[in-house]
């Protein structure tokens, strides 16, 4: 009688060192000065690129958001803090709505092809205990979360030829260029808030001695996640839509510097990860 084997068996899986790589690169932020209290939530992601935008983004977010919503709202104007809280939210919901239609389109072309599983990773599922510190982090989280949903669906359609090669690069890095636009528009918000900051508080001081004092106390750290993986693909399309071998596409980027997205006085515009 033949003996089966199982792929696991015949070729040497991760066991768990590809996590540990993408931990070793995760953003260090100091929430040392962070009082405020979390929700606790296990986030388990399976995907390459999700694993990836968690380290090093996710955190980050959750400082600027604080940072936004808490510190800036004791120096400056409650309505322009809320301008810019709205402007993050709105980006938030857009980039949720083209991953959405992306799970949906992927969904539907399974069941025209009669695909009825997905392609799963050999490697370990990234398990995490994370505590949600705002609205914002939460919205954050689910678009990571959406996007690791997404990836091995994409996948699976490669494989099976439904969508070629091209049109998997051209999607996974657009979806994961809006995703990673968040945070860094997060970030570029808070830097032009601080900054305001720091000019009330110099002209406040007059140049006195309390004047470093307080530009000290609303410091924003700078993003150590900037720079995407090398594998990303230059080709870009427009998010949530699946493209053939043959389409060509220019992508819009959700931007600082589009007109929806108020920029605070001394904000610096996002000009972009690619």
């Amino acid at each position: 009688m033949a003996t089966k084997f199982s792929g696991s068996q015949i070729v040497k899986t991760d066991e768990g060192a590809v996590n540990a790589r993408i931990l070793a690169r995760e953003a260090k932020v100091d929430f040392r000065r962070v009082e405020a209290a979390s929700i606790k939530v296990v986030t388990r992601l399976t995907s390459a690129e999700g694993k990836r935008l968690f380290v090093r983004f996710f955190s980050t977010l959750q400082l600027n958001a604080h940072f936004i919503s808490v510190l800036a709202r004791t120096r400056l104007d409650s309505d322009d803090v809320a301008k810019v809280e709205a402007a993050i939210k709105a980006r938030i919901d857009t980039v949720a709505e083209a991953l959405n239609k992306a799970i949906d389109g992927a969904e539907a072309l399974f069941q025209a092809n009669g695909i009825t599983s997905a392609a799963t990773y050999d490697t370990q599922t990234l398990e995490i205990e994370v505590g949600i510190i705002s609205s914002t982090g939460r919205r954050y989280l689910d678009l990571i979360s959406k996007l690791d949903q997404l990836m091995p669906l994409l996948q699976t359609l490669e494989i099976h030829e439904v969508i070629s090669t091209q049109a998997l690069d051209i999607q996974r890095a657009t979806l994961k260029r809006q995703v990673r636009d968040v945070a860094n528009s997060a970030r570029s918000l808070a830097t032009g808030l601080r900054r305001r900051m720091n000019a009330l508080a110099a002209g406040a001081a007059g140049g006195g001695p309390g004047a470093p004092a307080l530009a000290a106390a609303t410091e924003v750290p700078d993003d150590a996640g900037d720079v995407d993986e090398a594998e990303d693909s230059a080709l870009q399309a427009t998010g949530g839509e699946f493209l053939s071998g043959h389409d060509e596409a220019a992508d819009q980027p959700i931007g600082a510097d589009s007109p929806d997205v108020p920029v605070p006085e001394g904000g610096e515009r996002l000009d972009g990860d690619s």
